[in-house]
Formats: C-alpha cells, structure tokens, sequence
C-alpha cells in the first residue's frame, strides 16, 4: 500500500530557530493520524508545509504522491483543510457556504446540488440551510466546517486543532465523524494538544521543541511509559527533552 504522506528529515527554520527540527514519519492510506503537542511545538508549521502552504529548509516530504518543493498546486488539489480558526464565511448561509467551497474545489455544478442535498441532511440542518452560519453555535459551526473540507472527498484531510473551544459532547460527536471518513477511504491528519483525543486516534506522533520525540499507537505508547493516561506520556516526553536541553 502506498503511504499517504512520507516525510524525512523535514526542517523548517527561521534564522537561528527551528521551529521543526528534522522530523521524520509515514502516514498509512485511511489512517487516523494524531500530531500531538503543546502549543508552540511546531505542529502548525509542519502541517503548513504538508499542506503546501510553506516551504520547507531542508529535508524531503510527499503528501498524496506530491512532493512540497515541486507539486504544491497538485498536493492542495489532493487535500482538505480545516484550520484552528473557524474557515467559513459567517455572513454567507450555510447553503451558500457549501456551494461556494464546492466551487473552490473545483466540483461540477451538478454534483455540487447533489452533496449539498446529502450533507444538509446528513447534517439535519434541513430547517437552517438558509440560515447565516455566523448565527451558528460554535460546536455546529466546526463540524459543517469539517463537512465542507471533505466536501470535495480529497485523498488527505488536515485538520488543524478543529476542537478547540468546543463542549465535551460535541467534541466527541465530531470525532465520530473523522472516523467515519477513515471508514470512507478519506486519511485524517489531525493536531491537537488534548492528550484525550490521542486515544482516537490509530497512531499518533508527539511533537516536543519542533522535534518528534515518540511514535506509536496510544496503547503501545502508554505500555511504554508505563501509564494509563497519554498525559502523563506527554509530561515524561516533555521532562526528558528539558533535561536533555539543559
């Protein structure tokens, strides 16, 4: 099986700062994929690059089969992106908000009203499809922003935060959504610093300083640091690579 994204020795540095150090991982065809770390880590650096929105210092990455240096425009044409702050036009309706992106993404005008159709309703948004998305809860907003960047059913995901701020429930509800575009061929690339959602996720990455300090799935991670909780593992990454900074 081809991988989704291969990356090696990835570095991104702005003059003396790295804030990616020479990271190296795979990510699997319909693989969950957790990029774990405190704020500042670097995840939002290196999802940058992967997106095609940065280029790299040095070291080598493909995403869908498209290298970061030379095919940008193929690997945008290839993903969806959500990022950490809401994407959507709140003064276009939910409808609106749809059509346009599906547009962006280059879906024809047909298959366009088709989906819309389907997400509405999977959404059971039926009643509010004409409504202002800015009229919105935070919660609802996020997933039909999460909808819209699968819209177009790009190879990888990259979702960027896509929790932040929103209540437990919905947190959750959300998260039974990326597992159903895994089921549905869709790769999800995921960041976050809730140690929780790492349990969700089918192998994670924790990223400490701009490096890649462990990968694993959660279950081996936690046998690893002999815990029950990806918290303590992430306090453990954390300690050692002060200690070995110092």
């Amino acid at each position: 099986m081809d991988k989704a994204i291969i990356c090696k020795d990835l570095t991104k540095q702005f003059g003396d700062f790295k804030a990616v150090d020479r990271i190296t991982f795979d990510v699997e065809q319909g693989e969950i994929f957790g990029f774990l770390g405190a704020n500042g880590a670097g995840k939002t650096t290196a999802m940058r690059i992967l997106c095609g929105l940065s280029f790299p210092t040095s070291g080598s990455a493909t995403v869908a089969g498209f290298d970061v240096y030379k095919q940008q425009e193929q690997i945008k044409r290839n993903i969806g992106y959500m990022s950490q702050k809401f994407s959507l036009y709140d003064n276009l309706t939910i409808l609106e908000n749809i059509e346009f992106y599906g547009g962006v993404y280059g879906v024809s005008r047909s298959e366009i009203k088709k989906r819309s159709a389907e997400l509405i309703t999977t959404l059971s948004l039926e009643k509010e499809a004409k409504k202002l998305v800015g009229a919105l809860p935070l919660g609802w907003k996020q997933k039909l922003a999460f909808s819209v960047a699968i819209f177009h059913r790009p190879k990888i995901v990259f979702l960027d935060e896509p929790t932040g701020g929103v209540d437990p429930i919905t947190r959750r509800q959300f998260w039974d959504m990326i597992y159903q575009a895994a089921a549905d061929g869709i790769t999800v690339f995921v960041t976050t610093h809730y140690m929780d959602e790492a349990e969700y996720c089918n192998r994670i990455t924790v990223m400490v300083d701009g490096r890649v300090e462990a990968l694993d799935t959660p279950a081996n991670l936690k046998k690893q640091f002999n815990t029950h909780s990806m918290d303590d593992v992430f306090y453990q990454l954390a300690r050692n690579a002060k200690r070995s900074g110092d």
